[in-house]
């Protein structure tokens, strides 16, 4: 009996059942420790065989994991180009007007407020949104803390106004009592 041999006998049966729990498809994990005793007939003796056909058998169902998330976002793309070619939906009124009382809450916030939110949302870091609006790096985490909680606080006090069927103030509106307690206007985006 060669090496081969006496490897498949002593641990193809643990090494399916360790690949079938992990796989969860005994047909599959079968696949997989062929392969891997392949891989242990061309590969030179090791000193430790269970331990290395087990790497083996377990760096296979990663590769192949790999590969079917390289395909599945693969398959992502070309459907993403597919759909570049189809004619885009109109746009429903209903978001039109959920994205103009989201601008309306963004805008009755303080310019500082609404900047470093904004920066954020860019993906800039505190440092830089310290630098660019002059803070120090320690007060713009209280900063965005304050923007986001006076963000939800527009976005509720807009709300309200519209469940109760006032009519939207729009571009060039005088705001009073905005949510920073100044006074200004806005002009249109």
């Amino acid at each position: 009996m060669d090496d081969v041999e006496r490897l498949f006998r002593a641990y193809h049966a643990p090494l399916v059942r360790y690949l079938t729990r992990r796989l969860g498809d005994r047909d599959w994990a079968e696949e997989v420790a062929q392969e891997t005793f392949l891989r242990a007939l061309r590969h030179a003796p090791v000193a430790s065989e269970r331990a290395w056909l087990f790497a083996v058998a377990t760096n296979l169902v990663r590769d192949e994991a790999r590969r079917d998330a390289r395909r599945r976002r693969h398959l992502e793309l070309l459907g993403a180009r597919e759909d570049r070619h189809v004619e885009p939906e109109p746009t429903s009124l209903e978001r039109m007007q959920e994205a103009a009382l989201a601008r309306r809450a963004v805008d009755a916030l303080a310019e500082r407020d609404r900047l470093a939110l904004l920066m954020r949302e860019e993906g800039l870091d505190y440092g830089e949104i310290a630098e660019a609006l002059g803070l120090a790096v320690k007060s713009v985490g209280t900063t965005l803390a304050r923007a986001r909680r006076r963000l939800v606080e527009a976005w509720e006090a807009i709300a309200r106004e519209r469940e109760r069927g006032a009519p939207p103030s729009g571009a060039g509106t005088p705001v009073v009592g905005r949510i920073d307690g100044t006074r200004g206007s806005h002009a249109a985006p």
